[in-house]
């Protein structure tokens, strides 16, 4: 196999990569003007699809999985994340109590289609559908892979696939949690939420229970959003 070829087939290149690019993408989403936060949406939906579908045959643990646990985990963890408020529980008001951030001169913009392309237009619901849809089916294996079966074991050995997923290590379990928790604004629910599907990982011995997990979450969080008009959730 030609040098490049192993190096895009190699274990880790196949669990970073592409949420390093999702997460690229997601840094362009209002970027290039108001309407680019949902037009980037669907660009990087379309990419994380695609690349799931392309390396799911080099990724064995990239399997769902469907357990009582992996229920009542993904629904704890949506009414922890709604449940949860305060503007000490989300780290844009942190940052600023703490001064190390100044407080935006203009709100940040909320990501509701219904305002940038008009209440119950086709447009708006398209972009609802997407992102509902996106973030059940596409988020949860990419942010799964990457944080639960690469950075968990990584931090514990470099070759880390040798590490078994049901192995518990306390300071991987914890830098996971803090880390996931810390990559979202809602820190805490964060942090709490990667803690359970690691929870999940651990007692299960496989990914698919968290992959599980995680799209319940999301689903009924979009559900949560669109329905109760709770748009700063997104």
């Amino acid at each position: 196999m030609p040098p490049l070829g192993k190096f895009l087939r190699s274990p880790t290149v196949v669990r970073v990569a592409p949420f390093i690019l999702f997460v690229l993408l997601t840094a362009c989403q209002g970027k290039f003007g108001p309407a680019s936060a949902y037009w980037f949406y669907l660009a990087k939906t379309l990419a994380g699809l695609g690349m799931i579908v392309g390396l799911r045959p080099l990724i064995a643990e990239l399997r769902w999985a469907f357990s009582w646990e992996a229920v009542a985990v993904g629904i704890a963890v949506f009414a922890a994340w709604v449940g949860i408020s305060g503007e000490w529980a989300v780290q844009s008001s942190v940052w600023v109590k703490l001064g190390l951030a100044h407080a935006p001169k203009t709100p940040a913009q909320v990501w509701n289609p219904n305002e940038q392309f008009g209440p119950g237009s086709a447009l708006a619901w398209f972009f609802i559908a997407v992102r509902v849809l996106g973030s059940t089916f596409i988020v949860p294996p990419l942010e799964e892979v990457f944080y639960r079966s690469f950075l968990y074991r990584y931090l514990a050995r470099q070759d880390f696939l040798s590490v078994p997923l049901g192995k518990f290590l306390p300071i991987p379990f914890l830098a996971t949690a803090a880390i996931f928790g810390l990559a979202h604004n809602e820190w805490l629910a964060g942090i709490l939420c990667g803690a359970a599907f690691q929870w999940l990982v651990l007692r299960k011995g496989r990914l698919g229970d968290a992959l599980a997990a995680h799209a319940i979450t999301n689903f009924l969080l979009g559900l949560w959003v669109v329905l109760r008009h709770a748009w700063n959730f997104w």
